[in-house]
């Protein structure tokens, strides 16, 4: 029987389910000496020049408001690294915005076009805030499968299966989490003529921009100019720059869109933590510097655990980027949830059920190796030994 109290409550808030990531977590948090590979987080910390900038604005004085869509300074640096990196060519003064985390730009984004039972399509497995955050927009949710057959591409045959005449937007996140894969050219511009197309809006969640692995070179659909008055990009500083206690991403997108986003996140948020956004500044000043040692370390991690798999006999896909492995458990006769429990009782290893990133993440888990090889040694080892119990 439901609880008489969700009367009071907004339905369509309530009706979301928890975070299946969230809910692992608690069974995780009773236990003690666990190793977790289930945390999306660097495990660098922060360069200290980074940190040193925020603590000498503080020292300095710098704890007022900024403007509203943050210091200008920052989205001139902001829009010479998108230039550079992505591609895409983006006023400071009027189309990029800095944001409470990449989740407050992806919310603030998806209110500003949405209106009540608009579609938005985005593609699974994926990040968990997705489908939950286009429902608090009051849009309708519509998941395209991907699967390891294809690396988890997305292909337009499958978005096609989808599209409907109330499909208004569609959210893509390349470097992808949790499945670590990556677009190459000719997909990310079949999935840019796809949007114009069909005349949606295409946010393109590029948090892992920098996380490639074997080669790979990450496309952004910043780079495709036919693309630009449907895009909004998102991009931050959590991941690559390990600064995700920071909270500091942005948005870029073109002006008229980005003067309602703006509208949503002056009244919602004002503007970002002043201190976090000189610690940002900072991080555009040697960007490339700051990053080699921790890719360096992720894709000798990425490489290790590749190996380790393979040798317990545990089938995955190769993971291009981002820092997350989404090995197949199917083969030994459990859920995915089921075996990350038993994993984590037998021994003391967390790693999250595939199913927490969409239905068809069933028969996978996912294993983040943004922790220290060390550790992921031993939990590499405990895995191939519970493994073979099964």
């Amino acid at each position: 029987m439901s609880d008489p109290r969700h009367h009071y409550l907004a339905r369509h808030i309530v009706d979301l389910p928890k975070s299946g990531i969230r809910e692992f977590f608690d069974i995780v948090s009773t236990r003690q000496g666990v190793i977790s590979l289930a945390i999306g987080e660097p495990d660098f910390d922060t360069p200290w020049h980074i940190r040193e900038a925020a603590m000498f604005s503080l020292e300095r004085g710098a704890t007022h408001y900024t403007g509203n869509a943050g210091l200008m300074s920052l989205r001139e640096a902001i829009a010479a690294y998108v230039r550079r990196r992505f591609g895409g060519n983006y006023n400071p003064a009027r189309e990029v915005l800095v944001t409470v985390g990449a989740s407050e730009g992806l919310d603030v984004a998806l209110r500003a076009i949405l209106n009540p039972g608009d579609e938005v399509l985005y593609h699974e497995p994926c990040f968990v805030s997705y489908g939950p955050e286009i429902a608090m927009a009051h849009g309708v949710p519509v998941p395209v499968e991907t699967h390891v057959e294809d690396n988890f591409r997305l292909s337009v045959a499958a978005l096609e299966a989808k599209v409907t005449p109330r499909t208004k937007a569609l959210i893509v996140n390349f470097p992808n989490n949790p499945t670590g894969a990556v677009l190459e050219r000719e997909d990310v511009e079949a999935i840019a003529q796809f949007a114009l197309k069909h005349d949606l809006f295409l946010i393109s969640d590029e948090i892992y921009a920098e996380l490639t692995w074997g080669g790979k070179k990450h496309v952004s659909f910043a780079s495709v100019p036919e693309l630009r008055d449907r895009l909004i990009l998102h991009h931050g500083y959590s991941k690559a720059w390990a600064m995700t206690g920071f909270r500091m991403a942005y948005v870029c997108a073109p002006d008229w869109v980005m003067e309602t986003i703006l509208k949503i996140h002056q009244y919602q948020i004002m503007c970002a933590s002043t201190a976090s956004q000189y610690a940002a500044l900072e991080a555009m000043r040697q960007p490339e510097e700051d990053m080699a040692p921790m890719l360096r370390a992720y894709e000798q991690r990425r490489n290790y655990l590749r190996a380790a798999f393979a040798e317990a006999g545990i089938p995955m896909h190769n993971p291009a980027g981002a820092f997350y492995a989404f090995p197949q458990i199917a083969k030994f006769g459990l859920s995915s949830r089921e075996f990350a429990v038993r994993l984590l009782d037998a021994e003391n290893v967390a790693v999250v059920p595939g199913t927490a990133f969409g239905a068809c993440g069933e028969g996978f888990v996912r294993c983040s190796y943004a922790t220290g090889m060390e550790q992921l040694k031993e939990a590499a080892l405990r895995i191939g030994r519970f493994v073979k119990t099964l």
